[in-house]
């Protein structure tokens, strides 16, 4: 009794070994596929769930799908010839329904083979249609057109790309000089056009009092030959009235009568 019960129980742990080597789970956000060793990758592609096999023939190769980040620094020049050091980063998954495709001609590293090679080709030809100062003021039309060619390009090895992003954008020692004379050299232009506006404006106003006195001058010549000298005297009697009205209001003035002596008629 005691050995059928053995056997039973050992036959039922084979079977049970047997059932779990036919049977794979795939994961939430995975996908697999099938290699079978008499007909190659199978051209199904499996979702998340418990599948089966046939054990020594048929493996699963297991595909992440979710999105995943990848950051992928490159070198490259502008068109002006500067030195420029981008960092882009994407967020990417495989095309499900291509997983076979992938895996046969890439292989399951396909983003280790795929993507640094695509993100440095689309980043080369894209910056070097701008120069070093139009990758910063243009910045999103930069990204723009790296987003668009950098998609296209990645699809067409079955991997859609979620987000592009340049995270990291800097120059070369050359360029910083560069931007720094440039700086220099716009002071110097504005300061210089400052001293010579000023100096246009004295000019201007020397020349516009220059023209009033002229011509105040010649209001005053035109004066004298219409009246002759009347005008001269009226400015004289003015001029005495105003003396005489100074003079009255002064206690150190005294009055002498014309041609009459005071002290100096006393009788010797």
């Amino acid at each position: 009794m005691a050995s059928k019960l053995s056997a039973i129980l050992g036959f039922g742990a084979i079977s049970i070994g047997a059932i779990s080597q036919c049977l794979y789970n795939v994961d939430p956000g995975e996908a697999a596929i099938i290699f079978d060793k008499f007909v190659g990758v199978k051209s199904t592609v499996y979702g998340e769930g418990t599948h089966m096999r046939i054990p020594l023939i048929q493996d699963p190769i297991i595909f992440d799908i979710k999105s995943r980040p990848r950051s992928v620094p490159v070198t490259t020049g502008s068109k002006d010839l500067q030195t420029v050091n981008l960092t882009l980063r994407i967020l990417f998954h495989p095309d499900p329904t291509l997983l076979p495709s992938i895996y046969t001609n890439i292989g399951q590293d396909y983003d280790e083979r795929i993507l640094p090679s695509i993100v440095d080709e689309v980043l080369k030809s894209v910056v070097a249609k701008y120069d070093a100062s139009e990758l910063i003021t243009q910045r999103d039309a930069v990204s723009n057109n790296v987003a668009d060619d950098l998609t296209n390009r990645a699809e067409t090895f079955g991997i859609f790309l979620d987000d592009i992003s340049i995270t990291h954008l800097t120059f070369g020692n050359d360029f910083a000089r560069a931007v720094e004379s440039k700086q220099v050299a716009q002071q110097e232009a504005e300061r210089s056009r400052y001293f010579v506006e000023k100096a246009e404006f004295e000019k201007k106003a020397a020349i516009t009092s220059a023209e009033g006195d002229a011509e105040a001058a010649k209001m005053l010549s035109d004066a004298f030959d219409t009246v002759g000298d009347s005008l001269i005297e009226l400015r004289k009697m003015e001029a005495a009235e105003d003396i005489a009205a100074n003079l009255a209001g002064s206690r150190n003035v005294v009055y002498l009568p014309k041609d009459k002596g005071m002290l100096l008629n006393l009788p010797a």
